[in-house]
């Protein structure tokens, strides 16, 4: 049973590595051609800083596999050996796997340095420094060690009394999903960025028309510091009830017009209008319900190849060490449905947009893709497996925008964008 697991695990390394490599070829061949969207000296430019993450992803990929090797080889047993004295059950099973996870928090930290302050800084989007980026660091160590801890001592608690206790612990980390999602704008706000009600009044009723047009109801429109940490554009809405709010960064105000940024935020509740943040959970949902299942009936024998005893703490590191290989299988189709409700969401924004919505949508895509430096070409495998967005060339051939001809494989064809 052992061997299959990590059979699994290593032919999901495998193909998560061939599609990045297939990835950086596929750009390295087209991104001295003819631009699409872009400038030619952009269009390069993206196409470096997409292989460069690329590179950096295989990298990890590589250290997280050696890292699975090493956690079923030995280091499992040696947390164990650590923390098995211990005359309390519960904070055994607390220290132990809060081990892991703290192990593997500072493996990657190295990686998050890296493309921070290296990659992102040399393609101009890092704006932290590094006091800040160790202070953001330190705060979510911190966070992670007291939730965490208290997530554990719970599913501790499910696993010690139910003989269900897949099915109980699936449905209390899926109430704490949930719950993320309810509070992420505020904690965000506690911790993170620095939230203010937007200034702009105009654009304030605006964005509250276009609420009212769909029934969204939100305890304000904020405005995000976020210029402080990182250039690129984003906005969001969080949580749930009347605790929904509007968060757009500073950035996005300060590259869109009025109508692009209308245009945006009404693709943002086409996705509320059409109930895609429920069918996200829903999907999350049923990826941990899987999960969940699968491990709650994995036999003994897997316990005893690893010479030991089917407790707690091994049953929960065994779902984090392989709760990749399901994500992986499951992205494919959530992005087949995301990709769906994208074009249902850029619909309706464009509808929401007034008579020229799609050509200020469409506007607003293409700054995005400008000014977050996105290359906007990918292998057709790269995005099956990982796009929850369609490519921006098909969004604007849905809006009507005349991109021209665009080849399968993206390399072939001239692709002169005219918005």
């Amino acid at each position: 049973m052992l061997m299959t697991l990590v059979g699994l695990y290593s032919l999901y390394v495998l193909i998560s590595i061939y599609t990045s490599v297939m990835q950086i070829g596929y750009i390295n061949q087209i991104k001295r051609k003819t631009p699409v969207l872009l400038t030619a000296s952009d269009f390069l430019k993206a196409g470096n800083y997409a292989v460069a993450k690329e590179k950096l992803s295989i990298v990890n990929i590589f250290v997280d596999y050696f890292v699975f090797i090493a956690w079923i080889g030995f280091g499992i047993q040696m947390l164990n050996s650590e923390f098995f004295s211990l005359g309390n059950s519960a904070l055994m099973n607390i220290e132990i796997v809060m081990s892991f996870v703290i192990i593997n928090y500072l493996i990657s930290l190295p990686f998050s340095y890296y493309e921070k302050f290296i990659i992102d800084t040399k393609f101009g989007f890092n704006k932290s420094s590094l006091g800040q980026w160790i202070k953001d660091t330190l705060i979510s160590f911190v966070l992670t060690i007291i939730l965490g801890s208290l997530v554990v001592w719970g599913i501790y608690a499910i696993i010690s009394n139910f003989e269900l206790w897949w099915l109980w612990s699936f449905v209390f980390i899926f109430v704490i999903v949930i719950g993320i999602n309810m509070l992420y704008p505020t904690f965000r706000a506690m911790f993170f960025d620095k939230l203010t009600p937007l200034a702009d009044k105009e654009l304030d009723s605006e964005i509250k028309r276009l609420m009212d047009m769909t029934g969204f109801q939100s305890s304000g429109v904020f405005v995000s510091d976020a210029s402080k940490r990182d250039g690129r554009l984003n906005a969001y809405f969080g949580g749930f009830g009347k605790s929904k709010r509007v968060v757009l960064f500073d950035t996005l105000i300060e590259k869109l017009t009025t109508k692009e940024l209308l245009a945006v935020l009404g693709h943002e509740l086409g996705h509320f209008a059409h109930g895609d943040i429920f069918k996200n959970i829903a999907l999350v949902g049923g990826m941990l319900f899987v999960m969940f299942a699968i491990f709650g009936n994995i036999p003994d024998s897997l316990y005893l190849e690893l010479g030991l005893a089917k407790e707690p703490y091994l049953i929960m590191i065994l779902l984090m060490l392989f709760m990749p290989i399901l994500g992986f299988i499951m992205m494919p189709i959530m992005g087949i449905i995301s990709r769906k409700n994208e074009y249902a969401a850029d619909k309706m924004g464009s509808e929401l947009g007034g008579p020229a919505g799609e050509i200020e949508l469409a506007n607003a895509l293409k700054k995005l893709v400008e000014e977050n430096k996105s290359f906007p070409l990918s292998h057709p495998l790269y995005i099956f497996f990982h796009y929850t967005h369609p490519p921006v060339i098909e969004r604007l051939k849905e809006l009507g925008v005349d991109i021209g001809f665009v080849e399968k494989s993206g390399v072939e064809g001239k692709c002169e964008a005219i918005i």
